[in-house]
Parts: C-alpha cells; structure tokens; sequence
C-alpha cells in the first residue's frame, strides 16, 4: 500500500511531497509540491511558481481555480520556503536553468503520474520569467496557457543599470565573485503592505518571506540578467499568454496609500514593454489599485484580476478548438 499524501502547512486537504534534485556546491538540494485535488478527477490543473524571498502560499489562488475544474499544485523552488535547508544560500542559483530540473520533475508528475491533459502554468514576478524561459525550452504539449502575474522582464531602476558597460561588469564580477551581496536598502513596505501582523490581510511565514527580504548576490543577478537578455531577444511560447501587473509603479518613502495599490517593487512601464517578447499570442492586462503580486492585492483590484484571468479562460484556454 502506498503512504497516505502528507498534509501541507496549508492545512487539509492541501497536501505535500518534497522532490529530490542533484546535490550542488552546497551540497542536498530539493524542491517541493504543494497540491489540491479537486472533489471531481480532472484533466486541467494550474501549477504557480512563485518570485524571488517567497514561496507558495496562495491557498485563495488554489481555492478559484479548484472552483473552475483545475488541480491546484504550487511550487517552492530549491533554497525557497519549504524547500530552504540549513546549510544553504538562499535563493541562490547561478544560472536560471538550474530550475528547469524541479519545473520538469513537476511538470512529470502533474502530467503522467496525476493524468492532467492540461496546464496553466502560472508564474509571478522572478518566477514570471523563469517560467517563460522553461516554456520556450521545453515546448510541453500539456501546456494550455501561461498566466504571467508582474513578471520580472527587465532590470528596474535608472536607465544607466542597463548600459553595455553595466552588464559587462556584472558578468566579468558575477562570475568571479558570485556569493558578494550587492549593498541596497529594503524599506520592507511591500512585505508589511501584505502581512496580516503588518496591515495586510495575508498569512505568510516571514521566515520565508521576509520583511526585509533575502541578499540578493552578484552571482544569482547575473543568471537574472541573462535570463532577461534570452527573453528580450524573442521567446516562442506557443500557447495563449495572460501578463497582468499593476496600473501604476511607485517608490514611497513610508507606509503611504501607494504601498497598497501600485508596484513598488517592479517597473510596469517594462513589463508592458517586454510581455510580447514571450511569444506571438499574449494579452496584457493593467490592474487599476493592483500591488506587485497581483493577486494579493486589495479586494477590489484582486476582483478585477480575477475577472480578467476568468475572461482570458474562456476566450483562449478553455475554448475546445
């Protein structure tokens, strides 16, 4: 007999298994799935991956689209949320590739051992565009659509961090000094917009997503920057693409009305940009009041997405041809 499915941090009936992958530099690397079945045997199912200092927790993400006939699984990439161990550098990769291992060990069990015919691969923000990379490479037939919710499609901030000499430096420093933490400053305001504790209306473990994030280190942005460049030279992903982000970006200075209803931590401008170079069938959506995460927004814009994904469903994914 078969073990009984261990049951998530979520709570039941979200349940969990834990990947093995490839030992790194760091040595025991793993990934997990978090799932949610639906009460009727399904062939569709939605797979989320989440963005850089979090980890999947969206069980109101799962619960819509249990509602809409899909399987819920979601994702913890290796060295994030339950997937984190001890002896390791969290977050860190050296090349986005790196992920492709647990996307595909995923992607065998939702597809051959669980029989979904049909998949929407949902990715947010650094997940985003891991996700489309993925889908560009591995081309799976399973594929039935990719939600991008404010993926991370270009580097933010003043112009001059995208010049030539810029990126040549971080390639010649990334490469040989790959573990160095670049120096910023987190305000922590979007992590407390979200957090319960903090004004926010979302339970998370802040161990996992911290307020003030995790380093970011020369050698993991280096592997973003690459990643960026393959993607803005034109990926092909055939299936129907849904970007959403916010309407509006900003950069508060305090816990003001912006930090609850626009981006702060992307540039929407460039996502806008950027969203066609996924491939030749993309819609794009700005949400009025959305935050980064766009489906953790405040009710009403969380409403609006909603209802866009919903119409982009039916027009594009769940259309029998």
């Amino acid at each position: 007999m078969s073990e009984p499915p261990e049951i998530d941090i979520l709570g039941e009936p979200w349940t969990v298994e834990t990947i093995p992958l490839d030992d790194d530099f760091e040595g025991e690397v793993v990934a997990t799935l978090v799932s949610r079945r639906s009460e009727t045997p399904t062939e569709r199912a939605v797979l989320h991956v989440h963005g850089f200092s979090d980890y999947f927790f969206h069980a109101e993400f799962g619960a819509w689209w249990l509602e809409r006939g899909h399987d819920a699984y979601g994702v913890d990439l290796r060295k994030y949320g339950r997937s984190l161990r001890p002896h390791q550098s969290a977050t860190y990769v050296a090349d986005l590739e790196e992920y492709f291992a647990e996307l595909d060990a995923a992607w065998e069990r939702i597809t051959v051992r669980d029989g979904h015919t049909k998949v929407v691969v949902s990715g947010h923000s650094t997940g985003g565009l891991v996700v489309s990379l993925w889908a560009d490479s591995r081309k799976p037939p399973e594929l039935a659509g990719l939600l991008l919710n404010s993926p991370w499609l270009d580097l933010q901030g003043p112009p001059a961090l995208r010049t030539a000499p810029v990126g040549l430096l971080l390639e010649q420093v990334g490469r040989r000094q790959p573990m160095r933490e670049l120096r910023r400053e987190v305000s922590g305001h979007y992590a407390r917009s979200l957090h319960r504790d903090h004004g926010g209306e979302w339970e998370f473990d802040l161990r996992w997503k911290p307020v003030e994030s995790f380093p970011v280190r020369l050698g993991w942005l280096r592997a973003v920057r690459r990643g960026h460049a393959r993607l803005q030279a034109g990926l092909s992903v055939q299936a129907p693409v849904l970007v959403l982000s916010s309407d509006r970006s900003s950069n508060p200075q305090e816990m003001d009305e912006d930090v609850y209803s626009t981006d702060i931590v992307l540039d929407v401008r460039q996502i806008r940009r950027w969203a066609t170079a996924v491939g030749p069938h993309v819609t794009y959506v700005a949400v009025p009041g959305a935050v980064h995460d766009v489906v953790l927004s405040r009710p009403e814009p969380r409403e609006r997405a909603y209802d866009e994904i919903d119409r982009w469903l039916d027009a594009y994914v769940l259309r029998e041809v």
